[in-house]
């Protein structure tokens, strides 16, 4: 059965997810860059996301996370926020996310917000679909979408935390890095008394992170 997946989420030592002062000159907010410098270094990062090609990229169990990530992936869903700083309605439909031309899904994206705006297809596969009828329907669009793979859940923190209080995540991956933000946006924030219903099923590390992954029971 198709599952809902959460993968690579970056959270410091004090579980923020991002930095302060996020804006479109620091999307990660004040700090934030150090959560990912892990997943930048790994060769299938680096070749996604069009970053040297990956040949001076590193394997190993960090690379082999961001490869699984990918696996098995027919559709993804992301907050606003994480498709961009615009906010309230669409008055510039210029912006068509961080990742340029060719973004690096090459599938349907849903976007979750409160203003229509009309889907936008990008080159390489991608096309970017925009969500106002809440957090399920975007889910069920994106199932189908996904024609039987699997549903990727992006960020931010809001919308995972959307998605852990309807208990709708069958698979969390979250990797621990070792910093501390001391503020920003928290991951586990929001949810009364936390994410229940889950049980850690893997637990391992690298030189740089530490790799757990939560599965709804």
């Amino acid at each position: 059965m198709p599952k809902l997946r959460v993968h690579n989420v970056s959270i410091s030592l004090d579980g923020y997810m991002a930095g302060p002062d996020q804006g479109p000159d620091n999307p990660l907010g004040v700090g934030g860059g150090g959560l990912h410098e892990w997943a930048f270094a790994t060769r299938s990062f680096r070749v996604t996301y069009g970053m040297g090609g990956g040949d001076d990229g590193i394997d190993g169990i960090d690379d082999l996370f961001i490869a699984e990530g990918d696996a098995g992936i027919g559709a993804t869903i992301m907050g606003r926020n994480m498709f961009g700083p615009i906010r309230g309605p669409w008055d510039d439909e210029t912006w068509t996310g961080w990742w340029g031309d060719d973004p690096p899904f090459h599938h349907p994206v849903f976007v979750l917000t409160h203003h229509p705006r009309a889907a936008v297809t990008m080159q390489g596969g991608t096309t970017f679909h925009f969500v106002q009828d809440g957090i399920q329907a975007a889910l069920e669009r994106a199932f189908e979408a996904a024609g039987g793979n699997d549903v990727r859940l992006g960020g931010g923190a809001a919308t995972i935390q959307q998605y852990l209080r309807a208990g709708l995540i069958d698979q969390l991956h979250l990797t621990i890095v070792p910093i501390l933000l001391g503020s920003g946006e928290r991951l586990f924030d929001h949810l009364g008394d936390g994410p229940i219903g889950y049980t850690c099923t893997e637990l391992t590390s690298s030189a740089s992170v530490v790799h757990t992954r939560l599965t709804r029971t």
